[in-house]
């Protein structure tokens, strides 16, 4: 053999006693799984070109899932975002449709205030001036009219 050939089967031996001296190895070895494997060399060399093979999909798998995983969660946060922006304009339009209802109610109740104290002060003026004119007396504005009509001034 050449020396160049020698060498390489001392790096290889040597490589080979590095791996039986590890710790790892030799408690593998020595356990029941390691005995098998020892004792049926075919069943080893299938299960290490399993392994082997089957890592590259493996990997890409993993790939895979943390590139959609990661995907995922950029998707939730825009998708958050977008639900939060649709929500909060939905919010917007619904507290100006408030506004709007509230005003126009505070209006109409305001006008029923004003018809309805117009209607009591030309319900009691007219209540009075029926009584004086059966009495016989000069027509005159009650005190409780003159109350009321007082109050409709400064509420408008």
């Amino acid at each position: 053999m050449s020396k160049e050939m020698q060498e390489l089967q001392k790096q290889w031996h040597s490589v080979v006693q590095s791996i039986h001296s590890n710790s790892n190895v030799v408690a593998f070895m020595n356990s029941r799984v390691g005995q098998y494997l020892d004792d049926h060399p075919f069943v080893a060399l299938s299960l290490l070109m399993f392994i082997a093979v089957s890592a590259i999909p493996v990997a890409f798998f993993l790939i895979f899932v943390v590139t959609t995983a990661i995907m995922a969660c950029i998707g939730v946060i825009v998708m958050e975002g977008v639900v939060i922006a649709i929500g909060g304009i939905t919010l917007l339009c619904v507290l100006c449709g408030l506004g709007a209802l509230s005003l126009g109610v505070s209006g109409v109740l305001s006008v029923c205030y004003i018809v309805l104290s117009s209607l009591v002060n030309y319900w009691y003026a007219s209540r009075g001036q029926m009584k004086q004119e059966v009495n016989g007396s000069l027509p005159q504005k009650s005190p409780a009219v003159l109350d009321l009509s007082a109050n409709n001034g400064k509420n408008e």
